[in-house]
């Protein structure tokens, strides 16, 4: 069967990743995104925009999806906020290729904070779930845009008669320039800075994190389970964790990271240290660093997330991740979280991306 994908986010973090994997698995592969990836050999790029339906049906005329992957998001300023315009744009793209009658699965990509609560009340007391976490975990009582998409898509399902699949990874560890949510290259260019100022590379965030058990998504295993998932009868109509498949604490790693970088790594010392704010002056910093080391890129902001490794580092339980029902429906990839992480730095540095 002739399999053609849609990528909505195909210049994102999980999308570009994605995107290769199935051109590598013979997809004919479409990346929609407001401004294209045109770096990916074999992606046929899409320019839309999913909050203008009129602009998106054109964009989407002549493109008949069989398989259509949501990997994009927009950040806004409140929850509310967040489910209009979230929930808007899955809408949006799913009403835009219902004339189509093509569309014989959607697989959505959301995260842990179905678990852990939306941003305004993220890993608070009172949202606190039991880990590991693990699919069947219900809902929680509280407005959440990750919800909203679902919905969506769940009601698309019903009205075309697809097959859907949700996936809710960790923090994803790979490469993408301009990603909203990166903690790896946000790491990656706090290290940087770091040995180039000698400061420094002190935790920032929460005794609970520091000492307890965690896991993260390398977006290599991510795009390997959106593929799987897409393409296994078994895996249709189900949500799913998906994690490395191994657990590690950040007191462990971090000695690593430093280790990596030739820096000095300085523990939990009693008090969270926010990285907004401890890198809140260093834009003028890198753009002397990408200037000394001829870097691609000198705008801080367009690497570094420090909010959110803030949110993830910040959480006052440890967070464990189920990865059960997957292995028992037949997906099996591993990976290494501390190869994880050095492979994106080695990434990084090919790219010069950082020193």
């Amino acid at each position: 069967m002739n399999k053609t994908a849609l990528i909505v986010g195909a210049s994102g973090i999980t999308g570009s990743n994605l995107a290769e994997e199935l051109i590598s698995q013979g997809w004919s592969t479409y990346g929609l995104s407001r401004n294209p990836n045109n770096n990916i050999k074999g992606l046929q790029p899409v320019p839309a925009d999913l909050l203008r339906p009129e602009g998106l049906e054109v964009a989407l005329t002549d493109i008949a999806p069989t398989h259509v992957f949501i990997t994009t998001w927009m950040r806004m300023d409140t929850e509310a906020e967040n489910i209009r315009v979230n929930g808007t744009m899955v809408r949006n793209l799913l009403d835009a290729l219902s004339p189509k009658k093509s569309v014989q699965h959607v697989a959505l990509v959301t995260g842990l904070k179905h678990y852990l609560g939306p941003f305004e009340a993220y890993a608070k007391e009172g949202f606190l779930p039991e880990t590991p976490l693990r699919e069947e975990q219900p809902r929680l009582d509280i407005e959440n845009f990750y919800y909203a998409q679902e919905d969506e898509v769940y009601a698309a399902a019903d009205r075309d008669n697809f097959t859907w699949s949700i996936h809710r990874p960790h923090t994803v560890i790979g490469k993408a320039v301009g990603n909203l949510m990166n903690l790896g290259t946000t790491l990656a260019i706090y290290a940087s800075i770091c040995k180039e100022t000698g400061r420094p590379f002190r935790w920032p965030g929460s005794e609970a994190q520091w000492n307890g058990l965690s896991d993260v998504t390398d977006v290599r295993v991510l795009a390997k389970h959106l593929a799987w998932a897409a393409t296994t009868e078994q895996a249709s109509n189900e949500a799913f964790n998906v994690v490395n498949g191994e657990y590690f604490r950040w007191k462990w790693l971090w000695e690593r990271l430093a280790g990596y970088f030739g820096i000095e790594a300085v523990g939990f010392d009693g008090t969270i240290h926010p990285l907004e704010a401890e890198m809140a002056q260093d834009a003028s910093i890198w753009h002397e660093i990408a200037e000394r080391h001829d870097l691609i890129e000198s705008d801080l902001n367009k690497l570094a997330s420090p909010w959110h490794t803030d949110l993830d580092l910040g959480r006052p339980i440890e967070v464990m991740t189920d990865m059960t029902k997957s292995r028992k429906l037949g997906f099996t990839a591993y990976q290494s979280t501390e190869e994880s992480f050095f492979d994106l730095f080695d990434q990084l540095r090919a790219d010069r991306l950082i020193p």
